[in-house]
């Protein structure tokens, strides 16, 4: 009996062993053991400590960053720098944990360099297009708003991003102007200022008194409700600028606000003629005689 007993515990035993052995061998607890280790377990919690202490000083760089952009850029160019630094940020981080695991990063480096210069010589343009959308958004020369003119095309600007820029025309057309153009050309913002100058120009007989004609279109701007007359800045002033095939040139010369330019300048044009006219002066203007000649009149020669 006691026999039966023993041989019975030894088999337990023995099926037991060999259980935990195949139970090590599947989950390499041997090996793990290995890494468990009070040196390895400092390299861990050092490592923590490095990352708390990156993603520490992210977040007040960051916030640093984002309150002093926010003082001169716009909201989305804000917008754009914190998610630059956010993404500095992930690629440091990712750097560090591979030098961690023993990756060497010379191999991923030179691999990265090949591939830019390949993506480089594909997306030329499209690089040109995000270097010059940078310089965009740190000049500040326009804003969400605006009314722009690039390369004769003008319209009010919808988004300001890092390829293009779009707008809508006054005839409701969505144009993407890419941003190379925008630094390689002319642009002209309408909006930047309070005030605009209009000079209308207009050209009175050589018969009239010029003294007359410039003091009577000094009182034009008085009549228009938009020009500004109050101020020394943006008077109002009439000049002579030439002598032209019929007759000579002048020009008004007016401010208005920047709200107020389309009416500003359809109150000058109806108030001009309309005081010339009730003053006698005279805008001369191409005329063409016509003569209707008659079958009789007209010689035979012509019709051959």
């Amino acid at each position: 009996m006691d026999q039966t007993v023993d041989a019975a515990i030894e088999q337990t035993t023995a099926l037991a062993t060999n259980t935990a052995s195949e139970i090590k061998t599947m989950f390499h607890l041997d090996e793990l053991a290995t890494y468990f280790t009070w040196g390895n377990l400092a390299k861990v919690i050092t490592s923590l400590l490095a990352i708390f202490t990156f993603w520490l000083l992210y977040r007040i760089i960051r916030e640093l960053v984002k309150k002093g952009a926010e003082k001169n850029f716009q909201k989305r160019t804000v917008t754009i720098i914190t998610k630059a630094i956010s993404y500095c940020f992930y690629v440091i981080i990712v750097m560090y944990i591979l030098e961690l695991f023993g990756i060497k990063l010379s191999a991923i480096w030179g691999a990265a360099g090949i591939a830019g210069v390949a993506i480089g010589f594909a997306a030329q343009t499209s690089v040109s297009n995000l270097i010059s959308g940078l310089f965009v958004l740190t000049e500040k020369t326009m804003k969400i708003g605006d009314f722009i003119e690039v390369d004769e095309v003008s319209g009010t600007i919808d988004s300001v991003g890092l390829l293009a820029v779009k707008i809508h025309t006054l005839d409701n057309q969505v144009i993407r102007i890419p941003n190379s153009s925008i630094i390689n050309t002319k642009l002209k913002n309408y909006s930047t200022n309070n005030y605009r100058r209009y000079v209308f120009e207009l050209c009175v007989d050589y018969s009239t008194d010029l003294d007359k004609a410039l003091e009577i279109l000094k009182t034009v701007p008085a009549k228009c409700p938009t020009v500004i007359t109050d101020m020394a800045d943006y008077a109002p002033n009439a000049v002579c600028t030439g002598l032209g095939d019929s007759g000579v040139d002048m020009n008004l010369i007016v401010w208005c606000e920047r709200k107020n330019f389309l009416q500003t300048k359809n109150d000058v044009c109806i108030k001009t003629l309309q005081t010339l006219d009730e003053a006698g002066i005279n805008i001369p203007y191409n005329r063409m005689d016509v003569t209707l000649l008659s079958d009789k009149t007209v010689p035979s020669a012509l019709y051959k």
